[in-house]
């Protein structure tokens, strides 16, 4: 079945996140020594970091590629749908060329950007360090954690949220404005919306619990890999380390919108992504790649988040939006950081 876009309205899906110019480079084990960093983790950034960019930048070629989660989910929802500014975009940034880089990319991709410009701080940034078929990342959020609840009662922000369908946040925005992600999930609760979002990393789950906690109960739809999945349990005394009995432990937690059915969706990898819908269980099977085809697993959750959204834009059943997750994910892979090319050609078959 072909997917059919032309009637989706601008805005539909309303994201909000941190973002970041990712500086990107193939490194080696040692240069993770050296900044204690571990393959395939995701922290943010201490005063031991800070040299790391600038040792990127000067001794492993990296290059500037457009980043932060929701971003990037939005930008290959967009890929997807192929008709531009059906996603809006919410964000923090500095006053510099960073900025204006990130906003030229992006647009260029068909989001619409609403930033906020923070003139006293720089825009953020995010070490991808690249070993093998391994990526590491390090948040430096600058001006992306500078981000207020008061740019969402401005008139244009308000016009977007209104027009929105579907509103989408990540667990690393926890860490810079909860207040924010609750008023727009109460939106959502308020117009019977579906609200999104994603674990994002195991450090959201251990030290942000309490307002985590607080924006459970709006969630419609949660995303996480199995470390994500595996420190929520940890954090919230799940005692079970089966993936799928956190997950339906997740599932029936408690919802204020009783009309839907929470959905939980937890990745693993190479091996199928477990999807639950109330007490309904389902394991969908991943496209392997040979490990010639593997260029650069950063990005790759991004990529599921956004292709599975752009399945519920188009309100298709969630086993539709796994299997365009598992697509994007498989296609990004294939690329140096979150980027594409061609038209894609998800079918839902």
């Amino acid at each position: 079945m072909q997917i059919e876009t032309q009637q989706l309205n601008e805005g539909t899906l309303l994201g909000i996140g941190n973002p970041l110019l990712d500086i990107s480079a193939n490194t080696d084990d040692a240069l993770l020594q050296k900044y204690g960093l571990k393959a395939d983790d995701a922290i943010m950034a201490g005063e031991q970091h800070m040299p790391l960019y600038k040792e990127l930048m000067e001794n492993y070629h990296a290059e500037f590629i457009a980043g932060g989660s929701v971003q990037n989910s939005l930008r290959v929802a967009q890929w997807i749908l192929k008709k531009p500014r059906i996603c809006t975009y919410f964000g923090c940034v500095g006053d510099d060329d960073y900025a204006r880089i990130l906003k030229e990319r992006v647009i260029a991709d068909g989001v619409s950007v609403h930033y906020q410009v923070n003139k006293e701080t720089p825009t953020g940034t995010c070490a991808v360090l690249i070993t093998g078929t391994h990526r590491s990342l390090v948040a430096n959020l600058a001006a992306a954690q500078k981000f207020t609840a008061d740019h969402l009662a401005k008139e244009e922000s308000r016009k977007c949220i209104e027009a929105s369908k579907i509103i989408y946040a990540s667990g690393f925005f926890i860490a810079v404005s909860p207040e924010s992600i609750l008023q727009l999930a109460k939106h959502a609760h308020s117009k019977n919306l579906p609200f999104v979002m994603n674990l994002s990393a195991p450090f959201v789950s251990q030290f942000f619990k309490e307002p985590l906690e607080k924006l459970l109960p709006y969630i419609d739809v949660l995303f996480g890999n199995e470390s994500e999945a595996e420190a929520f349990a940890q954090a919230f005394d799940i005692d079970s380390k089966k993936l799928q009995e956190i997950g339906l432990k997740i599932s029936a937690m408690p919802k204020l919108n009783s009309q839907r059915q929470r959905v939980v969706c937890i990745t693993q990898g190479c091996d199928p992504v477990i999807l639950i819908e109330g007490s309904k269980v389902d394991y969908i099977p991943v496209q392997k790649l040979e490990r010639e085809q593997i260029v650069d697993t950063n990005g790759a959750g991004d990529a599921f988040s956004g292709g599975f959204l752009s399945q519920m834009v188009l309100n298709k059943p969630y086993a539709t939006c796994v299997k365009c997750g598992i697509y994007t994910a498989a296609h990004i892979i294939q690329h140096s950081g979150c980027t594409f090319e061609g038209e894609s050609k998800f079918v839902d078959c």
